[in-house]
Order: C-alpha cells, then structure tokens, then sequence
C-alpha cells in the first residue's frame, strides 16, 4: 500500500515537472533579474516621452507576433532578403517605434541581467505598460517564453486577422488560438488608440459593392469626414486616427463608436452587426469597467498562444536576429 502509494506520488510529481516546462509564471525572472519589469517599464516611459505613437505601435506588434508563430518574437527578427516574418505584406504598416521600443528595453534588461530575459517577455511587458500608460488597465503580466527560432513571411498569410474579414473568418482565427468571442471583442478595443491607413478602409467609401458604392453599415456623416480625410487615390501612407474622440487614451470608445457606427473597418462594424457578438459591444460600450476586466484576460490568454519554453526555443542576445 505505500510502495503503490509513493509510486503514484512520484508519477504525479513528474506530471508537474514536465507540464510546469511548458507553463507561465508571474515573476518568472525573480531570481535571476528581479528588476526587470522596473527596466522594461522605465524604457517604455522614455519612450512614449519622445513620440505617443510609442503605444499603438508596441500594442499591435505584440498582436502581430502573438497570431503568426505564437508569443515568441518572432515578429523582430530582420532579413536582408525580406524573406522574414515581418517582410510579409500584413506587416509592412507596423510602425517603427514598436520595435525601437522592444530593442531599447532589451538594450536596457541586457545591461542588468545578460543572457537571462527573452525578447518575447520584453515584447509582451512593454505591450502591457503601453496599456496602462495610456489610460488602460494594470495587470500582472506572465512570463518565461523563449524566443522561437522561425520566421518567415509566407507563414503569416490567413494567420492574422485584418480589417476585411468577415465576423465568421474573425471568429475562426481567434478560435483556433483558444480565443473566445469575448476575448475577440475585448481584444479588438485596442482600436481605441492608434491610427488606420485610408488604403486600409477605402474601399468601404468608394467601391463597396455593385449595389453600394459607401458602405452601409458606415454612419453617413463619419463616412464624409473619412472621405475629406482620404480622398480616392490618397498616397496610401496617409492615416487617421481610428478613435476621433480620444485617440491617445485607453478607454471604451471604441464601442461607443460601432453602436453609432463609426467602426473604420468593416472587421470592427461586423462586431456590432453580428448577433453573437452585438450584445458584447453593447456592455463594454455602456460599462468600462466590464470592458477592462476582459481585455486584461484576454491579453493574459493571448499572451500563452504558441509559446516556447524550455528548450524549444532560445534567449536572442539581439532582438533581430537569431543568436
């Protein structure tokens, strides 16, 4: 009876070591750079000092990376072949200041603690100061991701979500990186801040469909003050703010925006026209606090999608490349 006893408490406590290997922990880094979260959020606070686009740059590049290959970077990696994950065509519009934000904070880690903080976890800690910097929640933030050791272009393709997709196809790719619904919706309120490039959405404004030349679901009015703002053929590198009222803070806006239809995608007015998820935006539109409680577990459940540990990945001495 004990030997069977101490047999099975032995198997247990493997089973735990083996799963604690693939697991997330707050405080990860407590030993071996217990400052760390300190460093990282010192880097972001300089950073969003010298330009606001800090923040949506930094919140979108965590998406981005989180939706291709999993929470592991490789969104930072370079080529001079632009063959790389962030040469894909879906990516070109990331802003610079989002990876200028993860190098300066590693640059700053790597000088406390060498070799220890992966570029990941720097990624994913700077994406929740920005939140929290602009007026959005505070969370703590898990941690102890390797950087993954693959990049490329072709692999991100049908793998995010982008401003035409239909609310099935939304749903799908969020779906398939155990992602509810309501964290879709959640998630989606990043929208809240940042900006949208016309070539992005013009097509809601001057070739809709061959019954609609504008979009329906567009509010009339916001549909005029977007076509002065991006008139047909503009350079495709003009942008808007995506939020008109408060574009640099971190509130439910966003909301307020698709029940009045002022969604500058069609993948955020779906959001307020599909049944499913209506009565979502309904509630984070009236009530903020609903709001912010789901987009912090959102984040913390989008933050364990496709993650290394262990030895399935490594700690990137330079965020661009591979070591």
């Amino acid at each position: 009876m004990c030997g069977g006893l101490l047999a099975l408490l032995i198997v247990l406590l493997i089973a735990m070591v083996r799963g604690g290997e693939a697991q997330l922990t707050q405080n990860f880094y407590r030993v071996q750079c217990p400052n760390v979260e300190l460093i990282v959020r010192q880097a972001v606070t300089k950073k969003i000092s010298q330009t606001f686009v800090t923040v949506p740059a930094t919140l979108r590049l965590f998406f981005h990376d989180c939706f291709v290959e999993g929470c592991d970077g490789s969104i930072l990696i370079q080529s001079t072949k632009g063959d790389a994950e962030k040469d894909a065509s879906d990516n070109l519009s990331l802003a610079g200041d989002g990876f200028d934000t993860v190098i300066k904070a590693k640059q700053a880690v790597e000088a406390a603690c060498p070799g220890v903080v992966s570029c990941a976890d720097i990624l994913a800690m700077a994406a929740r100061d920005v939140v929290l910097m602009s007026g959005g929640p505070n969370f703590s933030v898990e941690l102890g991701r390797r950087d993954g050791l693959v990049a490329h272009r072709w692999r991100v393709p049908g793998n995010l979500p982008t401003p035409e997709l239909s609310f099935n196809l939304l749903s799908w790719i969020f779906r398939k990186n155990n992602l509810s619904v309501t964290d879709m919706v959640a998630l989606s309120g990043a929208h809240t801040i940042g900006f949208a490039h016309c070539n992005r959405f013009a097509n809601r404004l001057y070739s809709f469909n061959v019954t609609h030349k504008i979009d329906p679901s567009l509010n009339p009015t916001y549909a005029r003050q977007l076509m002065q703002a991006c008139p047909r053929n503009v350079d495709p590198r003009v942008a808007i703010n995506m939020d008109p009222q408060t574009p640099n803070v971190f509130d439910n806006a966003y909301y307020r925006d698709l029940v009045n239809g002022r969604g500058i995608f069609s993948s955020d007015q779906v959001l307020f026209g599909n049944p499913i998820s209506k009565p979502i935006v309904n509630n984070f539109a009236v009530n903020p606090q609903s709001f912010s409680s789901a987009f912090v577990q959102a984040m913390v459940r989008l933050g364990r999608v496709g993650v290394k540990t262990g030895n399935n990945g490594e700690i990137r001495r330079d965020c661009s490349r591979f070591n």
